[in-house]
């Protein structure tokens, strides 16, 4: 693979080996080592200690680490990342979770306030290395309180940078990469594709890691560096952009289409791989962007005006942009409001009408 793996350290646990995982294992993984590599490393959250979180994700830390490393805090999240940013200050590397991003909010006085501009009002005396976990996304019938994308939010908010996984592999990888940054991380996990990759088909048998490539993750040490997109599958008719749940169910529309689309999972939003983008548009002509979020101000709109800046000559249709809808996430019509294979099937057909 094109991502920068290093070799485990020597308190990896076995070296070179890799093993089945899904998402949440990946992730598991990703802090059972940094909390081996560096005392300084904590993690904290509602239900994160004995119980393990709410998924699972830090099953374990605790009765390897201890309560003093793991721990569970009130349910407060102004008050998680606050402590957080606290910790940070002093040198601490905190990796608080916030049980879902729907409840995020509350926080974001400390995550705007407080975690990202810390280095800048202290001319770099200070920094605030925190790495805030949240599930996001829909797909599971959450409803409107366990399903929103906020992730539009944080990429507008100056000195935090977002990360969204789509595999096991780049979740490990990721995370690793966040918690040693020394800036604030919001890492967003899609907890539609926890346990395995989802094509946009809710009626369909559910799949699961293990028969995907990218199910197959090193055990021990590696990091993928920030700001680096990856080119899921190569083609010449058109790019689309995704992140997240999104990348799979993009790649099962072309899959099911025939259309020689090129597939550019960003990865990371902020920092974003523009140069990644720019040349894949150039090449191909024509540009789509998909994401779970709402229309207006989504992180579609800025990948578009970036497009369009960047790639207008090269263009030869109007970007088409496949989102969510700008109301509160339904729960009766859940996959009326998930842009599904029917949606970015039709936004193909309109793209590729000249072609």
């Amino acid at each position: 693979m094109s991502d920068m793996i290093e070799a485990p350290g020597s308190d990896a646990a076995d070296g070179g080996e890799t093993s089945r995982m899904n998402m949440i294992q990946a992730i598991n993984s990703a802090m059972d080592i940094m909390m081996t590599r560096d005392p300084d490393v904590i993690v904290m959250g509602e239900d994160v200690g004995y119980f393990g979180g709410v998924f699972r994700a830090t099953a374990g830390l605790q009765a390897k680490h201890g309560k003093t490393r793991v721990f569970d805090t009130p349910i407060t999240e102004c008050g998680i990342i606050g402590v957080a940013v606290g910790m940070g200050a002093y040198g601490l590397r905190p990796v608080p979770e916030i049980q879902f991003a729907d409840y995020i909010y509350p926080a974001l006085d400390q995550l705007v306030s407080e975690a990202a501009r810390l280095r800048y009002r202290s001319a770099g005396e200070f920094t605030s290395p925190i790495t805030v976990r949240s599930p996001f996304g829909g797909g599971i019938f959450g409803g409107q309180t366990h399903s929103q994308s906020p992730e539009g939010l944080f990429t507008h908010m100056s000195g935090i940078k977002t990360v969204i996984p789509s595999t096991p592999y780049d979740a490990k990888g990721l995370l690793i990469a966040a918690i040693e940054d020394n800036d604030p991380t919001l890492f967003f996990e899609p907890k539609r594709i926890y346990n395995g990759p989802f094509d946009g088909y809710w009626d369909r048998p559910s799949q699961n890691w293990s028969k995907h490539p990218a199910g197959e993750v090193p055990t021990g040490y590696y990091k993928i560096e920030l700001g680096k997109a990856k080119i899921v599958r190569a083609g010449e008719a058109l790019t689309i952009l995704a992140y997240g749940t999104m990348v799979h169910v993009c790649a099962a529309v072309i899959a099911e289409t025939g259309i020689d689309a090129e597939i550019v999972d960003l990865r990371t939003l902020v920092p974003l791989d523009i140069e990644t983008i720019e040349a894949s548009v150039k090449k191909t002509g024509r540009c789509m962007i998909v994401h779970e979020a709402t229309r207006t101000s989504g992180f579609g709109a800025e990948l578009s005006a970036l497009v369009q800046e960047r790639c207008f000559y090269h263009l030869e249709a109007p970007i088409e942009r496949v989102t969510g809808f700008d109301t509160p996430y339904p729960h009766s019509l859940e996959w009326a409001y998930f842009p599904g294979p029917v949606r970015i099937t039709e936004a193909l057909k309109k793209i590729m009408k000249d072609a």
